[in-house]
């Protein structure tokens, strides 16, 4: 290869983590909006539901009674555990007036289980908010009157908040930044999801969405998603549909989630959302949606044509012009991965072992594709729309 060919090639994998970061920076923070509850804080009903989470249940709770603002409900909704899960609930509830535990009733045919859980608590809510909120996550005190402050500020309809992601083990260091570097370069910054004006660019965390209840019910609850597997984005994305207001905000010092503790819970947890829920977000409608099963499998593949060809040149099966173009890719691909792990508060150590990372990804990928919209998550099973 020649010095100019060489650069050339670098370019397909250069731009797009330099564009990706450079759109990352319109972000907004919970950290810039007052912590101060207002002085007419409207009651806000806490939506928890909760399968088989004994894991989580104790420390989510606690840490949503332990906030600041002054007003406030909390609904458990013990989804059928078997592991205990209503049971912890319940002892806390009885020494805290503002938390009720409560029993989903039997799963309708055509619903998934959370969006089932969560419209049962909504029926049951006083609240003129609605904070729905995923059992395996921490609340900080000032978590919930900064986020009605910014939900008041922006006029949204629906506020969601992108938190820490805990990752307290080799694989979750490994794995859990390559799904979250994607859903970053697919979106960008904070600013561009609150001003999406297509439904296809819209997205929020189900770990954290915050409505008003006006809106909800109009917008039929969360029977309106009931057949998706990624709820969260599902909803946003009805929201802009419907001409509404969505604000997402950056809030890694008031909420974190630990999501999966094992590299079978990482495989599992993905699985059922990368392809079933993701094909939602790809662009270019109907063809993009076709065109999205063999482009996500290319993801991870392209990422590791360069590891491959610098080991082939290694070793003396390509030419010195690969080695060149191979060593100046993946040693900048390392440089952008340590500005991931810097990102999410994590060792920039684990930089190097991306192609690890990216060997998992292309295993989820594959076990999701060939599941297609068949989606099992907490032993049910479910075809997502």
């Amino acid at each position: 290869m020649a010095v100019t060919a060489v650069l050339l090639w670098t370019l397909p994998w250069i731009v797009p983590p330099v564009a990706a970061i450079v759109r990352g920076l319109n972000s907004r923070s919970l950290d810039d909006v007052s912590p101060d509850a207002p002085p007419d804080s409207p009651l806000v009903s806490v939506i928890i539901p909760a399968r088989n989470e004994r894991r989580n249940i104790e420390r989510c709770v606690r840490s949503v009674l332990a906030t600041e603002y002054p007003s406030i409900e909390v609904i458990v909704v013990d989804d059928r555990s078997d592991d205990g899960t209503g049971d912890i609930a319940r002892v806390i509830a009885r020494d805290d007036g503002r938390l009720r535990v409560v029993e989903a009733p039997e799963l309708p045919s055509g619903w998934f289980g959370k969006q089932w859980a969560c419209a049962t608590a909504a029926r049951l809510a006083r609240g003129e908010l609605l904070l729905f909120t995923d059992a395996d996550t921490w609340h900080a005190p000032d978590l919930l009157p900064r986020s009605v402050n910014a939900l008041r500020a922006r006029d949204a309809d629906l506020l969601s908040v992108a938190g820490r992601q805990e990752m307290h083990s080799f694989w979750e260091r490994i794995v859990q930044p390559q799904l979250f570097a994607l859903l970053w370069s697919r979106y960008g910054g904070t600013e561009h999801v609150s001003h999406a004006k297509r439904p296809v660019d819209a997205i929020a965390s189900g770990q954290f969405i915050l409505v008003r209840r006006t809106a909800y019910d109009a917008m039929g609850g969360h029977e309106r998603v009931r057949d998706r597997v990624a709820e969260d984005l599902a909803m946003a994305q009805e929201y802009v549909r419907a001409g509404r207001r969505i604000a997402l905000l950056f809030a890694d010092r008031q909420i974190s989630t630990h999501m999966y503790a094992s590299l079978g819970e990482l495989m599992a947890g993905w699985r059922k959302n990368i392809y079933a829920g993701g094909r939602t977000a790809a662009l270019g409608g109907g063809v993009g949606r076709a065109l999205y099963p063999p482009l996500l499998f290319a993801i991870p593949l392209f990422g590791l044509a360069p590891v491959v060809a610098l080991l082939l040149s290694a070793v003396g099966l390509l030419s010195s012009g690969w080695l060149i173009w191979s060593a100046i890719v993946v040693a900048f691909t390392i440089l952008a991965w340590v500005a991931v792990y810097a990102a999410m508060r994590e060792s920039p150590l684990y930089a190097p072992l991306y192609p690890l990372g990216l060997i998992v990804l292309l295993a989820i990928i594959v076990g999701a594709l060939a599941r297609g919209q068949r989606v099992e998550w907490k032993s049910r099973s479910y075809v997502s729309r």
